[in-house]
């Protein structure tokens, strides 16, 4: 009876907190610009654009994925544990654990990007060669050509963010100007934000859990409650511009990063082409960022 009561009350219940807008956009611009990161970028984008579980988007392979129509089918997960017979890492592949978590996504364009500079650099380099449980093709892979795990996807997060942080403190002071300090966070946190910025422009509830795999609708309300009570905020900020109560405003208000205050959802990326032989080469639109609607895509 107490674990129902706990449940339904929330107790026990981690508290994440999802990137802002500006996070998510310093996080990815620095990825994509650093010699040392950039080959996270693809399952970075990847993680971000569809709001997928570690162990789905480990699992992931080029058969799962419709580039012509631009969806992409989750059906499998993998789970890495320690074997005490072999000393050493393991991994096992299996469905989802609820029927929810099989699911399609739509492939947003700077999605289909990331993977096709993946595939791209896979038919040049090599493709994964890992086999689980008698599947192999996996689309992500590490330095070695073999399946990335979670516990190495949070190490790199964690350089990052450590990284960034101590350059930007250095930039911020040379303009003076205040830090944009990343906090620190493991690769679910990406998941999270992604869901944030679905439930910034999805009204439907079911739609949203479909697309996150959630067995519980109350998950996806807890998200969706988040996520709307800051956006009732902003609203109430605009609002009391265009309400003409007080004395008329001068200054243009729109949507911080975007160019017609219409988009909320921010994923940066250079045009670029990722090369393991070779840095980062940048066209003329090299400044450019890329925005997009996650509605337009659902």
């Amino acid at each position: 009876a107490m674990k129902e009561v706990n449940r339904k009350s929330g107790k026990n219940r981690g508290i994440r907190h999802a990137l802002t807008i500006e996070q998510q956009r310093a996080f990815m611009n620095y990825i994509a610009n650093s010699p040392v990161y950039y080959h996270w970028w693809p399952l970075f984008t990847f993680l971000l654009g569809t709001g997928c579980r570690i162990g789905e988007a480990i699992a992931l392979r080029w058969d799962d994925l419709d580039f012509e129509n631009k969806m992409i089918t989750i059906n499998h997960s993998i789970a890495n544990y320690k074997s005490a017979e072999k000393n050493k890492c393991v991994s096992t592949l299996s469905t989802p654990k609820t029927e929810a978590g099989v699911r399609t996504i739509p492939m947003l364009d700077v999605v289909y990007d990331a993977l096709k500079l993946e595939e791209e650099d896979q038919q040049e380099n090599g493709f994964n060669e890992t086999v689980i449980d008698g599947v192999s093709g996996f689309v992500f892979q590490n330095r070695f050509g073999n399946i990335l795990n979670q516990q190495a996807v949070n190490s790199a997060i964690k350089r990052i963010v450590i990284n960034y942080n101590n350059e930007e403190e250095i930039t911020a002071a040379r303009e003076k100007r205040n830090p944009l300090i990343l906090p620190y966070f493991s690769c679910h946190i990406l998941r999270h934000t992604f869901a944030t910025r679905l439930c910034e422009q999805e009204t439907n509830l079911k739609v949203i859990q479909s697309i996150m795999g959630h067995r519980n609708i109350e998950t996806t309300m807890d998200i969706y409650a988040e996520a709307t009570d800051k956006k009732k905020k902003e609203s109430f900020e605009n609002l009391s511009v265009k309400l003409y109560i007080a004395e008329e405003c001068s200054t243009t208000h729109s949507s911080y990063g975007t160019t017609d205050g219409s988009c909320d959802m921010v994923i940066t990326r250079s045009d670029v082409c990722y090369k393991r032989s070779k840095y980062i080469e940048r066209s003329s639109h090299t400044d450019a960022l890329l925005y997009f609607h996650i509605g337009c895509n659902l």
